[in-house]
C-alpha cells in the first residue's frame, strides 16, 4: 500500500487492508501467565536435582515440610521479605535456635533460588544469616569412652568396631558407612563421599587399622566395605541402649557425632596446629575448626609464669641484681678498662677534626691553565 493511499483513505480502511495482507503474522509481546506454587510443590519438582540421596536430603525434606506447614500451604508467585521474617519469627517461637534456623533457611534459600532461576518465583527476599553463639562442645573422656564402648561391644561387635573407627579418625558416621575396601590402602583411608563434597585422605591409628580389617565372611559373602553390614538406624539403636546402660541417657549431647568432637579435641589438646586439624576433619572453612581452638591451652601456659606474684617478685629481684652488677666493677682491671673505653670516642673525634681543618693542597698550574 502506497503512502498516498494511506493519506487518502480513513484509518479503519488502512488497518483492514494491512491486516488482510498480513494474516500469518503473530505478535508476542512477552506476556505470560503468572502461576503460584506451594513450597512443597517446588521441593517435589527440584529435590532430586538439588540434593543427593542420603541423610542430608532426608533432613532437608523435614525442614521444607515444616516450612510448608507453617505457611499453611499458601501458594506463591513472589516470596517477599515480610513472609520470610514471619517464618523466622514462628520458628523462633517454636524453640528453634539460631543455628537450627540457619540450617532451615539455607535449604529454603537453595530451593527458592532454583525456582527463581526457572521462572517459577518472580522475586526473592534477602536471607540474612542469624548470629550463632558458640555453644559448649561435649567430648568423651578416656574413662567415658571405655565404659561406653564396652557396653556397645556387649551388644554388637560391628557397632563397637565402627565406634573405635569413628573416634580415631574423626569422620562422620555417613562417611564411615559409605567406605568400600578400596578406600583403605597402605594404612590410610580416603573419604570420597563427604558433606563438603571434598575428598580427603588421612592415616590410621593402629586400632583403627585393626578394626577396619576384613572380618570372616558370613555364609561365604563378603560385605561391600568394613562397616557395610550396618546402617545408621541400627547403629543409633545400639548406641542409645549402651548410653542408657552407662548412665548417660539424660545427656542429649552424647550422640554418635560426639566421637568426631572427641577426635578433634584430642588433636588440639595434643598440640596439633589448627590448620592440620581442619585438614584432618575435612572442614570446608577454618572458622568451623576454630570451635576447638580454645582447647589449645598449652599455648598460653607461659602467660601464667608472668602473672604469678612470686615469679614476678623473683624476676624484679634478678633485674635489680643485674643492674647493680653492671654499675659496680667486678675486677680491679675494670676501672682502667672503663677509662680506656671512654677515651676512645674522644680520640676519634680529635682525629676527625684534624682532618677537617687541614689546609687543602693547591696544585700548581701554568699560564694556560694546564
Amino acid at each position: 500500500m502506497s503512502n498516498n493511499a494511506l493519506q487518502e483513505g480513513p484509518l479503519s480502511d488502512h488497518f483492514a487492508a494491512f491486516t488482510s495482507q498480513n494474516t500469518k503474522i503473530k505478535y508476542d509481546i512477552g506476556i505470560r501467565e503468572v502461576k503460584a506454587y506451594r513450597i512443597g510443590e517446588l521441593f517435589s519438582a527440584y529435590r532430586d536435582i538439588l540434593w543427593d540421596d542420603g541423610r542430608h536430603k532426608y533432613n532437608v525434606s523435614s525442614f521444607i515440610g515444616e516450612i510448608d506447614e507453617i505457611l499453611l500451604g499458601e501458594r506463591f508467585s513472589t516470596f517477599d521479605q515480610n513472609t520470610l521474617d514471619s517464618l523466622i519469627g514462628t520458628l523462633r517461637q517454636r524453640g528453634n535456635s539460631n543455628a537450627t534456623i540457619n540450617r532451615k533457611m539455607a535449604a529454603l534459600s537453595k530451593l527458592l533460588r532454583k525456582a527463581h532461576k526457572m521462572g517459577d518465583i518472580h522475586s526473592l527476599p534477602e536471607f540474612r544469616r542469624q548470629k550463632e553463639r558458640a555453644g559448649r562442645i561435649r567430648f568423651l573422656g578416656r574413662d567415658e569412652e571405655a565404659r561406653l564402648f564396652a557396653a556397645i561391644r556387649s551388644r554388637s561387635e560391628d557397632a563397637w568396631r565402627l565406634s573405635v573407627f569413628l573416634v580415631d579418625t574423626g569422620c562422620r558416621l555417613g562417611e564411615a558407612l559409605g567406605l568400600i575396601w578400596n578406600d583403605i590402602h597402605d594404612h590410610r583411608v580416603s573419604f570420597w563421599i563427604t558433606k563438603s563434597g571434598r575428598s580427603r585422605t588421612i592415616p590410621l591409628t593402629d586400632r583403627a587399622r585393626e578394626v577396619s580389617k576384613p572380618s570372616p565372611e558370613a555364609g561365604g559373602r563378603r560385605p561391600k566395605g568394613p562397616f557395610a553390614m550396618l546402617n545408621q538406624p541400627q547403629f543409633r539403636a545400639v548406641w542409645n541402649e549402651a548410653k542408657a546402660e552407662v548412665g548417660l541417657a539424660a545427656d542429649d549431647q552424647v550422640v554418635p557425632h560426639i566421637l568426631r568432637h572427641t577426635c578433634a579435641s584430642r588433636l588440639v589438646q595434643g598440640g596439633i596446629d589448627i590448620r592440620r586439624v581442619q585438614m584432618w576433619l575435612g572442614h570446608q572453612t577454618l572458622s568451623m575448626t576454630m570451635r576447638y581452638a580454645h582447647l589449645a591451652t598449652h599455648d598460653l601456659d607461659g602467660c601464667v609464669t608472668v602473672l604469678e606474684p612470686r615469679q614476678a617478685a623473683s624476676r624484679t629481684t634478678d633485674a635489680a641484681v643485674a643492674g647493680r652488677r653492671a654499675a659496680t666493677p667486678d675486677t680491679p682491671e675494670a676501672p682502667a678498662r672503663k677509662l680506656a673505653d671512654a677515651a676512645k670516642p674522644k680520640k676519634a673525634r680529635a682525629a676527625k677534626k684534624a682532618v677537617e681543618t687541614a689546609p687543602t693542597p693547591v696544585r700548581a698550574t701554568g699560564t694556560n691553565g694546564k
